[in-house]
C-alpha cells in the first residue's frame, strides 16, 4: 500500500528526471505553514480576459421540471419552448422542482465530504491513471496536456450501465446509487422535452443513442481553501462530453460559465439542479444547441464540493448530427460522425476532440 501522503503524479511541465512525488491538494493545504501555493499550481490567466461578472436574475434560464411532466399541453407546449432557448442562447440552466428530494442531495454531497476526509492510505485504494478504471481517486487534472496542476482532487466512477462505486464511508454506496438513479431519471425526462424541441418524438434521443446502455459517470470534486486563489484554478476552462449534465455543490460558488465571449459567475438556486449541454447534444443537433465552456474558480475562505453527473450514449453508439434535422432544415452536417467511445478516449487523454469533429462551414 502506498504511503500516507503519496499520490503519484508526473508533472506535465517536468522532463520524466524532474518528475516529483505530489500530494493531494486536501494533504497539501493541511501541511504546516502553507502561506503560497507552489508553482506548479500557478495558473497564467489570459491578460486580455476581463474578469466575470454576475448575469442580471431574470437572464439567466430558469427551467420548471414540474412543467416539463406536466399534464397541461399549453404549460409543457412553453416550458419546451423555454428549455429550447436555454439549449440554443446559453447551454445552461437551472432545473427546478425536479424532484430529487433535498434530503438526498443534501446526504450525497455529506457522503463526498466523507470520502475526501477519509485517511490517504484508504483513499488510495481507488488511486489510478487508467481513464477506464470504474473507480478512481486523484488529484489536479486528469489530462496529459495542462501545463499547471489544477487545485481539486477528485472521486470519478462509472455508474452505468454498470455501478462502480466505492465501499467506503459506509452507506457512501447505497446514497450514491439511489442519486444516480434519480438524476439519470430527470436527465431522461429532460431529453424527451430535448427531442420535441428539435421537432422529433419524445422518445428520439433515447432511442438514437441507447440510452438504456447510456454512459453516466459520476465525478465529484473537492477545491480545498486556496491561500492565493487568484494565482490558481479549480478546473480550466472546458466542455463535457455527452449529452447532458447534471451539476450540484454545497452553495459555496466558483462555477463560471462563458455566454457571448464572457465569463459569468453561476450562483444555483437552493436545492436546483445546474445542467449544460454537452458535446454530443451540440453534435447530435448539427450545432443548434451549443456546447458552452465552463471553469471552477476556488477562493480562500470555504472548501467547495461539487457532484457532476454527464449521461452520454452508449459507448458503441456513433454520434452524427441527426439525419431527419439535416433533411428537415435542408442543412449540411457540421460534424462528422465518431463512436462515442473513441470520443471519450480522446478526451480523457487530453486531445481537442470536437475541433476535430467540426467541419468548416461551407
Amino acid at each position: 500500500m502506498a504511503p500516507a501522503t503519496s499520490l503519484f503524479v508526473e508533472n506535465p511541465i517536468e522532463t520524466p528526471s524532474q518528475a516529483s512525488k505530489r500530494i493531494s491538494v486536501k494533504a497539501l493545504v493541511e501541511s504546516p505553514g502553507l502561506a503560497s501555493i507552489p508553482s506548479n499550481y500557478s495558473y497564467s490567466s489570459n491578460p486580455n480576459e476581463s474578469a466575470a461578472s454576475n448575469p442580471d436574475e431574470d437572464t439567466f434560464p430558469i427551467i420548471d421540471f414540474s412543467l416539463l411532466t406536466s399534464a397541461d399541453p399549453h404549460q409543457r407546449s412553453k416550458i419546451i419552448q423555454d428549455l429550447d432557448r436555454a439549449c440554443r442562447e446559453w447551454g445552461f440552466f437551472m432545473l427546478v422542482n425536479h424532484g430529487v428530494s433535498k434530503s438526498l442531495m443534501k446526504e450525497v454531497l455529506e457522503g463526498c465530504n466523507e470520502f475526501f476526509n477519509l485517511p490517504m492510505e484508504e483513499k488510495m485504494e481507488f488511486e489510478g491513471k487508467d481513464i477506464w478504471q470504474p473507480i478512481r481517486f486523484g488529484t489536479g487534472i486528469d489530462v496529459k496536456v495542462e501545463k499547471f496542476f489544477s487545485w481539486r482532487d477528485f472521486l470519478k466512477c462509472y455508474v452505468h450501465p454498470q455501478f462502480n462505486f466505492p465501499n467506503k464511508p459506509k452507506g457512501f454506496s447505497d446514497v450514491a446509487q439511489e442519486y444516480t438513479k434519480r438524476s439519470r431519471e430527470v436527465i431522461k425526462e429532460l431529453l424527451r422535452g430535448v427531442s420535441e424541441s428539435l421537432g422529433f418524438e419524445g422518445s428520439y434521443i433515447e432511442k438514437a443513442m441507447n440510452l438504456d446502455s447510456g454512459l453516466q459517470i459520476f465525478a465529484a470534486n473537492l477545491y480545498p481553501v486556496c491561500p492565493q486563489p487568484e494565482t490558481a484554478m479549480g478546473i480550466p476552462a472546458h466542455t463535457d462530453h455527452g449529452l447532458l449534465t447534471l451539476l450540484i455543490e454545497n452553495d459555496i460558488g466558483g462555477l463560471q460559465i462563458q455566454h457571448n465571449g464572457e465569463w459569468f459567475n453561476v450562483h444555483p438556486l437552493p436545492n436546483s439542479f445546474l445542467v449544460n449541454t454537452g458535446d454530443h447534444l451540440e453534435i447530435l443537433s448539427n450545432g443548434r444547441y451549443k456546447s458552452i465552456k465552463h471553469r471552477a474558480v476556488v477562493n480562500n475562505k470555504a472548501t467547495r464540493i461539487s457532484i457532476a453527473s454527464p449521461l452520454g450514449p452508449s459507448l458503441d453508439t456513433v454520434v452524427s448530427p441527426a439525419p431527419e434535422l439535416m433533411e428537415r432544415e435542408n442543412r449540411p452536417a457540421a460534424f462528422l460522425p465518431m463512436k462515442y467511445k473513441e470520443y471519450m478516449d480522446r478526451q480523457l487523454e487530453g486531445k481537442p476532440v470536437s475541433d476535430s469533429v467540426r467541419l468548416p462551414v461551407a
